[in-house]
């Protein structure tokens, strides 16, 4: 059963990515949950706001499906095969996330200091949430790709604009978690 409720270890996920990663190369497709979003504002007219969004949209609602199996597999992992202990996390790791107002770091993997209903509609909240999403939305246009469709789709294409912005989300990742959260939190 600890195959079940723990993390795979790379040697699987690896290869599997890479089956999947192959498979879509085959049928002349590409990953990334950006391109779902752009589907379904098609889907909704913005076609007729912009012109990004006008293209054939039945060629790619395969990728709908993609979403709805993202969903249900993180509910399944979520509620049916997470562990029951706490996450293992480096002393300092904890030290620092008690520095910052988390209470019992590793008790949960969402810390209830940052993710509940409650902090949404805070000061904190809105930065996180509303600022935070028009940001990622914003840099995905702006990349031409999210994190998965670069780092997964366009690294094993060896294409050279989807180093530059992995490169960029690591940089990004960087200053939001040293310089930024902090004052946040």
């Amino acid at each position: 059963m600890d195959f079940i409720t723990q993390p795979w270890p790379w040697y699987v996920g690896g290869p599997l990515i890479t089956l999947v990663m192959i498979t879509m190369f085959f049928f002349g497709k590409t990953f990334g949950i950006s391109s779902t979003l752009k589907t379904i504002c098609t889907i909704g007219g913005a076609g007729k706001v912009s012109d990004f969004f006008r293209f054939d949209w039945q060629s790619a609602v395969w990728n709908l499906f993609f979403v709805v199996g993202c969903i249900i597999g993180g509910f399944i992992a979520a509620n049916y095969l997470s562990p029951d202990h706490a996450v293992a996390l480096n002393p300092k790791t904890v030290e620092s996330l008690q520095s910052l107002g988390i209470q019992n770091p590793g008790a949960e993997y969402l810390p209830e200091a940052i993710f509940n209903w409650d902090n949404l509609l805070t000061s904190q909240g809105i930065i996180f949430m509303i600022l935070g999403g028009v940001l990622v939305g914003f840099g995905t246009r702006y990349a031409d790709g999210c994190t998965s469709g670069h780092a997964i789709t366009g690294l094993s294409n060896l294409q050279w604009p989807s180093l530059i912005a992995v490169i960029g989300f690591f940089i990004g990742g960087l200053v939001m978690t040293h310089l930024i959260l902090p004052h946040i939190l």
